[in-house]
């Protein structure tokens, strides 16, 4: 069960990724700034 419930973690912070500055923590929980993590486009 945690599996699916990760992955609609993951979903709700890549929808709700405009609030996350660039330089703040990745809401994703790796310890990288956004902007070098899920913020690379």
């Amino acid at each position: 069960e945690d599996a699916p419930k990760s992955a609609i973690k993951v979903e709700e912070v890549r929808s709700g990724a405009a609030k996350v500055g660039r330089n703040d923590p990745c809401p994703c929980g790796s310890g990288k700034k956004y902007k070098n993590c899920h913020g690379k486009s």
